[in-house]
C-alpha cells in the first residue's frame, strides 16, 4: 500500500510497489494496472516519455538495451549466464575485460579467465586482498578482524574494492565482471568503476553462491524467521 506522509490523509507517497502486482497480466502485455493507484505508469506517465527520449539520445543506453535483449532471446533458458555475459560483450565490441574477485573464489576467477581468453578477450584481474592493506587501518574495529583455530590470519587484511576499481581503471577495462564481492564492497567496486559493471557470481556462503535458494527452501524460511525474532529480543 501507498504510505501516508505529513500529517494529511491527502497526502500520499506514490512510490512503486511493482512486487506486489502481477505484472504479467499488465506491464508486460502492455497496459497498466489501473487498481493499483501507485502504479507508475498510472502516477509517472512523463517517465515514459522520458526514458524513450533517453533510448533514443544516450547512444550506450540505446546499444546496451539493444545488446542485452538480442542475448536474452537467443540464449533464453538455452545457455548460461558466463555465455550471456560473453555475447552481450562481443555485442558491444569490447575487447578487455576486468575480473573483480574475491580471494576466496579464485579457483573460479581463473576459470572464467581462461574461458574468456578462449572467446578472444583480453582479461585482467584484481584481488580483493589487492595492496594488502589491515582492517585497522582503515578503521575496522579490531573485532571483526579473524584468526583461525590454527593460528592462520584469515581476516586481518580488509577486502579492497576502491583498489580494485582504480586498478581496472587504470587498465582501461571496457567492462568488469563481479566474481563473488561481498555485499557492499561490490557497491563500492560499481561506485568506482569507470567501466561498465556486471555480476558473474553473487558471493552466499552459506547457499554455494546461489542466493535465491532461500527463498525456496524450508530452511531458508526458518533461518529468516529465527533471525528476525533474535533482532525483535535484542531490540526490547
Amino acid at each position: 500500500m501507498p504510505k501516508e506522509i505529513g500529517n494529511s490523509d491527502k497526502e500520499i507517497e506514490m512510490d512503486p510497489t511493482c512486487h506486489n502486482c502481477n505484472s504479467l497480466y499488465y506491464c508486460t502485455v502492455g497496459n497498466p494496472n489501473t487498481q493499483k493507484k501507485n502504479c507508475p505508469m498510472v502516477v509517472n506517465p512523463e517517465i515514459e516519455k522520458e526514458v524513450i527520449k533517453l533510448y533514443k539520445s544516450d547512444d550506450f543506453v540505446r546499444k546496451s538495451t539493444k545488446i542485452a535483449s538480442i542475448v536474452e532471446a537467443q540464449g533464453y533458458i538455452n545457455w548460461p549466464r558466463l555465455k550471456d555475459t560473453i555475447e552481450y560483450a562481443k555485442g558491444m565490441g569490447f575487447k578487455k575485460l576486468g575480473l573483480a574477485f574475491c580471494v576466496g573464489l579464485r579457483k573460479e576467477a581463473e576459470k572464467t579467465a581462461e574461458i574468456l581468453n578462449k572467446y578472444g578477450f583480453e582479461v585482467c584481474s584484481v584481488c580483493c586482498k589487492t595492496e594488502a592493506i589491515k582492517k585497522t587501518d582503515v578503521e575496522i574495529p579490531q573485532e571483526f578482524t579473524m584468526i583461525s583455530k590454527t593460528g592462520y590470519p584469515i581476516g586481518i587484511m580488509t577486502c579492497n574494492p576502491a583498489g580494485q576499481a582504480l586498478l581496472l581503471n587504470k587498465a582501461k577495462t571496457d567492462m568488469n565482471i563481479i566474481v563473488g564481492l561481498c555485499v557492499g564492497h561490490d557497491i563500492t567496486f560499481t561506485h568506482l568503476s569507470k567501466a561498465p559493471v556486471t555480476t558473474f557470481i553473487a558471493k552466499d556462503r552459506s547457499n554455494p553462491h546461489n542466493p535465491a535458494a532461500v527463498l525456496y527452501t524450508h530452511y531458508g524460511e526458518s533461518f529468516i524467521s529465527r533471525d528476525l525474532r533474535m533482532q525483535q529480543k535484542e531490540k526490547k
